[in-house]
């Protein structure tokens, strides 16, 4: 564009889309007569274009949303008193909210100021916003109270998100108008006390987010009148008591999240009314007792159960649950066997039963998850042998119709925004993993069992996986060079079971191997050869097996010198002389003390045992005064 002034004057600017438009094109700032102007997601530079709002006074909707915008945002000097829509989420703007927004923007409907790095506090002025339907200031960092006269003013309000800044203080107050919330999310944020009584005037509340915040108490009873309340987040908080056994007829419950609190007392039999249930999780508390066999919601997608108390046997819960993706039970008291019927859940991904008392062996029905993407029984008494069906794929890898069921049962939207985590261990280290991370992890921890038998060599099924624990277990035969083909893998332990045979050296192409173990085996041969990311793994990586060699190894594998002898040797034998010696005095005093015994407690052989004795001596006598005595000691006489 020319730097002079365009001759034309538009009403409408839409250049919504993709790719890099530079710096907000110049013949905008000569526009005095735009109704609706859509910028977004374009990646604009430079500072925010204030002068857009000075210039055009009959501005209805504003949209520069997703940009590289920085600078301050400033208001216009006189009102825009038909600016009914204003979006600059995700850019860079930075210092306060300005303090007359409500003055000089009366009849917003909608305002999205999030994603960005706004501070300081939330101006009352907001409040005189009467038209506000839907209000987003999260992912900023705002602190202080939420304004009285918000609460009081924006009563058209539908839509308040004020997630991850740093608010702090009570909810609200009893001065609260906010009546016609559906979607009130206050999360990560530093809000105390305890969840607020005036939301019980919220009839069409329909979601519920004040997780991460410093919350006490326990979960209100006026809770059991939210007849449309679907999604209720109260997750890490210090919220206390027992799970209200009212929350059973909640009928229109989808998501019931309440994580790492305090809760305790039995799982309530009366979630097996929760039908439209799609997400739970009570993970990190004190839940005990049994899941009731009834529990199979046939839309639940999401279980996280970990870190409890949970006791006896699955039977039949989740059974007809044929949505679950995510089952997560690890760190309970579960017993008896893994069901079979988990084979009959066809889009399972997420499978985590470790450290738990499940006995038994692994189901071969397991193998019919075509979609398993990770499994963890580790840390319990299974015994058997690894199925050699078992499959392994990765979220990612799944066709485009496994995609769209994550997204109709609302498991994912098109990025896999799963924010429950799930925590795995690879690398001897546990992590946890949450969110889009999880659409590459695949992996398998069949660790701290009784397994037995060889490794199979169906190993190929694992092409894209990212971590194997096998060790632990009483595992026999030798490593199958088919682990060469795990391309991907970055973590792979054998350690602590019984296989022999020599080390493949096939798997120095492991090249993204960044722990490896072997350790504590019956392995002979050579170490794989030093290079690439082998020439990074040390000696605790092969230590414990004795008839191995090379480095990074004290022993190497030539057969001349003495570093090829094993310890304690010389060159003088393969004999240990020092064992050697040890022993030999050991038997020596053994037998000594055998016979003492058995003379004492036997009259009859200990005189036979003297007059023998004494027979011997007397010969011996003879023969020397007879053969060699006189030579030396008669020769004077």
């Amino acid at each position: 564009m020319k730097s002079s002034a365009p001759r034309f004057q538009l009403n409408e600017v839409h250049l919504s889309c993709c790719g890099d438009a530079g710096q907000v094109p110049q013949f905008l700032y000569y526009q005095r007569d735009l109704w609706h102007v859509d910028l977004s997601n374009i990646n604009l530079k430079g500072g925010f274009p204030n002068w857009l709002l000075q210039n055009n006074t009959n501005l209805r909707s504003l949209n520069l949303a997703n940009n590289s915008l920085q600078g301050h945002f400033e208001l216009p000097f006189s009102p825009l008193t038909d600016l009914s829509r204003l979006d600059i989420s995700k850019n860079s703007i930075n210092g306060n909210v300005p303090i007359e927004m409500g003055v000089k923007l009366p009849s917003l409907s909608y305002l999205n100021m999030s994603r960005n790095h706004f501070h300081g506090d939330i101006p009352a002025s907001i409040g005189d916003m009467n038209s506000l339907e839907y209000l987003d200031l999260s992912h900023n960092q705002l602190s202080g109270g939420l304004p009285e006269h918000l609460a009081m003013g924006c009563f058209s309000l539908s839509s308040l998100i004020l997630s991850n800044n740093s608010l702090q203080g009570q909810m609200f107050s009893s001065k609260f108008n906010l009546t016609n919330l559906g979607e009130l999310r206050l999360d990560g944020n530093h809000f105390s006390g305890k969840i607020s009584d005036s939301l019980s005037n919220c009839t069409w509340l329909s979601t519920l987010d004040v997780s991460n915040n410093e919350l006490v108490g326990g979960i209100p009873r006026w809770m059991e009148n939210m007849s449309s309340l679907s999604t209720l987040h109260l997750s890490n908080n210090e919220i206390s008591g027992e799970i209200p056994r009212w929350m059973g007829s909640m009928s229109f419950l989808e998501e019931i999240v309440m994580a790492r609190n305090h809760l305790e007392g039995p799982f309530p039999e009366e979630f097996c009314n929760l039908y439209p249930l799609k997400l739970l999780d009570l993970s990190v508390n004190n839940i005990s007792g049994h899941i009731p066999s009834c529990f199979s919601p046939i839309l639940l997608s999401q279980v996280h159960l970990s870190r409890n108390n949970l006791q006896g046997p699955l039977t039949n819960a989740f059974r007809d649950s044929d949505a679950l993706v995510t089952l997560d039970l690890s760190n309970n008291h579960l017993t008896g066997n893994i069901p079979n019927w988990i084979g009959n859940l066809s889009q399972m991904s997420y499978l985590l039963l470790n450290n738990n008392h499940f006995e038994g062996r692994i189901p071969l029905q397991l193998c019919n998850l075509g979609h398993l993407s990770l499994i963890d029984l580790s840390n319990n008494n299974l015994s058997g042998t690894i199925p050699s069906c078992l499959k392994i794929t990765t979220w990612n890898e799944g066709s485009q119709e496994y995609v769209r069921y994550l997204a109709d049962v609302g498991n994912v939207n098109s990025s896999f925004s799963n924010d429950e985590p799930i925590e795995f261990t690879s690398k001897n280290n546990s992590y946890s993993y949450k969110g889009r991370v999880l659409t590459y992890l695949s992996g398998i921890d069949l660790s701290c069992n009784k397994l037995t038998g060889e490794i199979p060599r169906e190993v190929n099924n694992f092409q894209n996986i990212y971590a194997l624990n096998l060790s632990h277990n009483s595992l026999i035969g030798s490593i199958p060079q088919v682990f060469s083909n795990l391309k991907q893998i970055e973590s792979l332990d054998l350690s602590h079971n019984n296989l022999s045979g020599a080390i493949p050296p096939q798997l120095v192409g492991l090249y993204m191997l960044s722990y490896f173990s072997v350790a504590y085996n019956n392995l002979s041969g050579s170490t794989p050869v030093m290079t690439a990311q082998f020439s990074t793994f040390e000696e605790s990586s092969y230590v414990g097996n004795p008839f191995l060699c090379g480095k990074p190894l004290p022993r190497n594998c030539s057969t001349s010198g003495p570093s090829s002898l094993p310890k304690g040797s010389t060159d003088k034998g393969l004999i240990d002389m020092t064992a050697f010696y040890a022993s030999f005095c050991a038997s020596y005093v053994v037998v000594i003390l055998s016979i003492a015994s058995v003379l004492y407690i036997n009259p009859y052989w200990r005189q036979a045992w003297f007059y023998h004795t004494g027979e011997i001596s007397k010969r011996c006598y003879y023969f020397l005064e007879d053969h060699i005595l006189p030579k030396r000691f008669h020769c004077g006489n």
